[in-house]
């Protein structure tokens, strides 16, 4: 598999390249580009409907693009070349390249009729990356970090909303991703709940060299968390920045006026 469409900027290990995604009439992605180097935590901001979950959504080619790049890993994602033909790209290379890339959902999605270890287990096992018994072991020990390490055998509906989403942050950790992608994984939980999974995120980004896009509104969390703050309104990247300039000296005030409205509503920055 080579690469195609736009040349790969150095080092990075995500890249959109003028990317346009519509539904129907409507775009959602406005000829988007920006990079992420390995190991950075990027934080996506911005007012619903700006394009942020998607995307997340198009590197988990949850929702395809009208057009552009998508390059992961110095691969293109949506297409290829076969004895020098450009091509849109088989189920197979897409596969192949999206396996380096794992996903926490808003709303958890575990498999409510199999137990926390089963739900961990399931992905490396079908995939053949593991066998049980080594997805077992490996499960056990994601269990262990996360701090669920007596809900093996837990069914999901006995679990908090916190205890649900670390155990989806341990199911997306068993396939060993380069790339974590996390959406609004708060947003759902009570409030009480949410620093014990922010915690974990936290342990992560300490821990190990992933590099992480993470859509949030938790902008105290943003600000000691990222690297780098991406702001976008319409399918565009209106600022960008580190966290320091994004929260206390942004350059537009379209960006002013959001984080004067995220504060009214009680979030911290």
């Amino acid at each position: 598999m080579e690469q195609t469409g736009a040349p790969r900027a150095e080092s990075s290990i995500v890249e959109f390249v003028d990317v346009e995604k519509s539904f129907g009439s409507h775009r959602v992605l406005d000829c988007l580009s920006f990079s992420a180097k390995r190991g950075d935590h990027i934080a996506l901001i911005g007012p619903s409907g700006s394009g942020k979950t998607t995307i997340l959504r198009i590197l988990m080619t949850l929702e395809s693009i009208s057009r552009g790049d998508v390059i992961v890993d110095g691969i293109n994602l949506y297409k290829e070349s076969v004895n020098g033909v450009h091509r849109t790209a088989s189920e197979r290379h897409v596969r192949d390249v999206r396996s380096k890339i794992g996903m926490v959902f808003q709303h958890f999605n575990l498999f409510p009729h199999k137990s926390v270890l089963a739900n961990i287990t399931l992905a490396p096992v079908l995939n053949g990356k593991l066998t049980k018994s080594a997805a077992r072991e490996k499960a056990l020990d994601l269990l262990n970090m996360v701090g669920l390490a007596d809900k093996a055998d837990a069914m999901p509906a006995s679990l908090s909303g916190g205890q649900k989403q670390r155990v989806a942050i341990a199911r997306a950790l068993a396939l060993e991703p380069q790339i974590l992608l996390c959406d609004e994984i708060t947003s759902a939980l009570d409030p009480e709940l949410v620093e014990e999974v922010l915690n974990v995120i936290k342990r992560l980004g300490q821990q190990t060299d992933m590099t992480m896009l993470l859509v949030t509104h938790e902008m105290s969390f943003a600000h000691e968390f990222a690297d780098r703050v991406l702001f976008l309104e319409s399918g565009r990247i209106i600022e960008e920045g580190t966290p320091d300039r994004i929260f206390s000296n942004p350059e537009k005030e379209r960006t002013r006026a959001f984080l004067r409205k995220i504060i009214a509503a009680g979030h911290r920055v």
